[in-house]
Formats: C-alpha cells, sequence, structure tokens
C-alpha cells in the first residue's frame, strides 16, 4: 500500500482553538482521523505529523524518502519563510501537495508568496480542513 506523509507545521497543533472563525473547530486530531479512514478507504497508508520546529520538519521530509510516495504538507507560516523546507521536498522523489486550511491569497500579503509552491505538483487552499481528504484523493490518483 503506497505511503504518504501529510505533515502539518507551526500552530497546527492548536487547531480547533487558534483563530476558528479562520481555521474551524475541528482539532489535528480530528483531521488525522479523517485522513486514515479517507486513506484507508484508497487504498493509501497515512502517516501524520505535526512540529511546531522547523529543523524537525526538514527531518521527516528527509525521512520519507524511499518509504513515501508523496507529502501532503501544511506547512503554516513556514510557507512564507522557509527555504530549508523548500530544499528538503526538493529531494524528495514522489508528489508534493501543498495545502492551506485558510484561502491563503486572500489574507495578509505576506501570506500571499510560497517557497513550497515551487516543488509543489498541488495546492490546495481555502476549502477547510476538509482540504486534506481532498489531497489524498488526488494523491491517491497519482501514486495509485
Amino acid at each position: 500500500m503506497p505511503k504518504i506523509l501529510i505533515l502539518n507545521g507551526p500552530n497546527l497543533n492548536l487547531l480547533g482553538q487558534r483563530q476558528p472563525e479562520i481555521y474551524g473547530s475541528e482539532t489535528l486530531d480530528d483531521v488525522a482521523a479523517a485522513c486514515a479512514e479517507t486513506g484507508s478507504e484508497l487504498g493509501l497508508e497515512t502517516e501524520f505529523g505535526q512540529s511546531n520546529h522547523e529543523g524537525e520538519i526538514v527531518d521527516r521530509i528527509q525521512q520519507a524518502r524511499g518509504t513515501c510516495e508523496g507529502i501532503i504538507i501544511n506547512a503554516g507560516a513556514y510557507t512564507h519563510t522557509s527555504v530549508a523546507i523548500l530544499d528538503a521536498l526538493n529531494a524528495f522523489e514522489g508528489r508534493v501537495i501543498e495545502l492551506h486550511i485558510s484561502n491563503v491569497h486572500a489574507r495578509e500579503p505576506f501570506r500571499h508568496h510560497s517557497y513550497i509552491a515551487a516543488r509543489a505538483d498541488g495546492v490546495i487552499a481555502g476549502c477547510g480542513t476538509m482540504g486534506y481528504t481532498l489531497a489524498l484523493r488526488r494523491m491517491a490518483g497519482w501514486v495509485l
């Protein structure tokens, strides 16, 4: 079964508590459960993770090399700042989907630029937490 890493960046551990008017009321545990269920239905194994630390995110991406067919990444604020995460993704041979719960293009101007987009095969933004299962469905179309 193809394995997909679903990786979340800083502050996403506060999902459901932090700015629910932007990010909704579902928790990251709710999202992980939905991803596991959708992945199973699609024939994908999912590995779900979150870190507030840039280096840990880079480590997880590097560990996915040779073990995962794809990465779905919601890098949070690191999307707009991290060349290190971009470099790690550039070393990954599989598919990459950049994900944002909110529509970053309708928010502050600094959120309009993404380093990750330069490597992403697809971008999902503004679909709420449903974006995660949408990303898994797209990933399945690529890797199955």
